[in-house]
């Protein structure tokens, strides 16, 4: 069985404002014709298949005629599974319409399939969690775990556990024991697979991945995937790569489109896994075009700036312009000449000239204010440009608020005691 993996798709996504529509039909129509000239019996989208749960009319429609080419009138049957981006119930929407191009939908942990005819293969039985299928004289078993919040999560195992310790149970404690019942459906006879939409712990995130929880406590290890899948299809990671402590079983196949600066020299791609029943997989990263590069330019002045410009105006990418100025500022007749010459600027970034080296200075141990912790933090992630005086404002005024709110509850809990 040949199976396409993509995930990530995030159509209608804006990048500072600007539409990336045209780079994703270029992707959709490409990824179509991977489908058909490796003749993949099942193709599975990971979830994020749109940006927010509200996507634009456009995006919708773009999603739909693609699944509909990839399909072939039902000849090949496709898996979709909802990400934290997408709406469970505005994605399935169309799953009475799909079925009949072989198309299978889920859109919560607690999904349930229905058995029949898709397109020309079938659905022979189904339960919570998964889905087996026969296509082309094989059969499969694929666990199916859309986004799990915790209270996603909870819905699906809450009703098994009986003591409050299980209840108490950790995230990846309860991924562990929703994945190990699941895997009960598996059999020696069958293609056994998952798919799921989640972040594993030490996974290298590519840079726009939103909802990615602070804290650790959506993170699950990789040995919390379930031990006899053959092959498990991860989304929610934008960078393609293998997860730890799967055995090289468990793979991210990336977004398709980089959606972030730090994500323009990443390479994109799909992923084609092929195997038999009881065998391991083979796995082929098949690479995608880089259909319009996100860059960062450096001038060191604003006439190396503007001359950059000039020299790649007829280039077809987004960048990121960094400025070196002693002014500390770029006029405004300086921003619209470089605008001019250079359509898709995204922003641009006055850095003041001879600054300190802000990476390796030495605080000498004294504690930092909130406003200096945030400055390190944005010119970190920002090349070294300074955070505008309002942004700055905002957070000082929202880090109040907090510590009044903190402080009123505390009085109040005192004035309990």
């Amino acid at each position: 069985m040949k199976i396409l993996h993509t995930a990530d798709w995030h159509l209608g996504k804006t990048i500072e404002g600007r539409s990336r529509l045209e780079e994703q039909r270029a992707f959709l129509k490409d990824f179509a014709e991977i489908a058909k000239r490796e003749q993949a019996d099942l193709v599975i989208i990971a979830g994020d298949v749109y940006d927010n749960p509200n996507p634009p009319a456009e995006a919708e429609r773009l999603f739909y005629q693609t699944l509909k080419t990839i399909t072939e009138g039902g000849k090949r049957l496709v898996l979709v599974i909802a990400g934290n981006h997408d709406s469970p119930e505005r994605l399935v929407a169309a799953g009475p319409l799909a079925m009949e191009h072989g198309i299978l939908m889920a859109g919560l942990p607690k999904t349930v399939i229905a058995p029949g005819i898709y397109g020309q293969h079938q659905v022979i039985r189904s339960g919570e969690g998964y889905v087996e299928i026969e296509l082309n004289g094989e059969r499969a078993v694929v666990l199916l775990l859309p986004y799990p919040s915790e209270k996603r999560l909870n819905d699906v195992i809450y009703g098994e556990m009986e003591d409050s310790a299980q209840r108490a149970a950790s995230y990846g404690e309860k991924i562990d024991a929703l994945f190990s019942r699941l895997e009960e459906n598996y059999r020696e006879d069958t293609i056994n697979l998952a798919v799921s939409h989640l972040f594993t712990m030490d996974a290298k995130a590519g840079g726009s991945e939103r909802g990615l929880e602070l804290g650790g406590s959506y993170l699950v290890d990789g040995s919390c995937l379930p031990q006899r899948a053959q092959y498990i299809a991860l989304g929610h990671v934008h960078k393609f790569q293998a997860v730890p402590h799967t055995g090289k079983r468990a793979y991210y196949s990336g977004s398709p489109l980089p959606y972030h600066r730090s994500e323009g020299e990443t390479a994109k791609m799909c992923i084609l896994a092929e195997g038999k029943a009881g065998e391991p997989f083979s796995i082929t990263p098949i690479p995608l075009p880089v259909y319009k590069p996100i860059e960062v330019w450096h001038g060191k002045s604003p006439e190396e700036a503007l001359e950059l410009c000039r020299i790649h105006s007829h280039e077809d990418s987004w960048v990121y312009l960094e400025i070196e100025t002693e002014r500390g500022y770029i006029t405004e007749e300086e921003i619209r000449q470089m605008r001019e010459l250079k359509k898709d600027i995204l922003e641009i970034h006055p850095i003041s000239a001879g600054e300190p080296d802000w990476k390796n200075q030495d605080d000498g141990g004294k504690e930092k204010s909130l406003e200096e912790l945030f400055t390190d933090y944005y010119r970190q992630e920002n090349k070294g440009a300074v955070p505008d005086p309002e942004l700055i404002r905002l957070l000082l005024e929202l880090s109040e608020e907090e510590e009044e709110k903190d402080e009123a509850s505390q009085t109040e809990n005192e004035g309990l005691k």
